[in-house]
């Protein structure tokens, strides 16, 4: 699930991540298994409160290099 990152319209990090939800223009979010729950948590709330389905990486650093950054993420989400 996570290669449907790598060419679609997305935005990432929890900040870009929270905008695209509370807009509603994120399509389905994903989040990263090691990223703080206190991070994550209400983004996860916030895409149930929506109907967004949620997808899950192993690791930060799994969904980083799956949105093509050098660096590891805790949220994506596609558009």
């Amino acid at each position: 699930m996570l290669t449907e990152l790598e060419n679609a319209a997305k935005v990432v990090g929890v900040k870009q991540v929270r905008r695209a939800l509370a807009s509603g223009r994120a399509k389905r979010l994903y989040l990263a298994k090691d990223a703080d729950p206190q991070l994550i948590g209400p983004l996860e709330r916030q895409a149930a409160e929506a109907g967004l389905e949620v997808a899950w990486a192993d690791a930060m650093k799994a969904l980083g290099r799956a949105c093509g950054i050098a660096v590891g993420t805790a949220a994506a989400a596609t558009i």
